[in-house]
């Protein structure tokens, strides 16, 4: 059991330094950007309000939970 915890923390940080690179070389910028995603700039406010973004991040986050999920039911 130690061992498959252990794996999971190395994948997991593995997977955090490539999101980090991938954020660090800006090949993201569109992100936050998306139709759908509400800006509104005045002189003296800003309101953004990122819907579409942040239903991209749960779709990916609640496939990535249930891909988890299925490979500990499955051992």
């Amino acid at each position: 059991m130690s061992s498959t915890i252990g794996n999971i923390l190395i994948a997991a940080g593995v997977a955090l330094a490539l999101i980090g690179l991938v954020v660090k070389t800006g090949a993201l910028d569109w992100f936050g950007r998306l139709p759908g995603d509400v800006r509104i700039e005045r002189e003296s406010t800003r309101i953004y309000v990122p819907w579409v973004s942040m239903l991209v991040i749960s779709v990916v986050l609640s496939g990535i939970a249930h891909w988890i999920a299925r490979w500990f039911r499955d051992r």
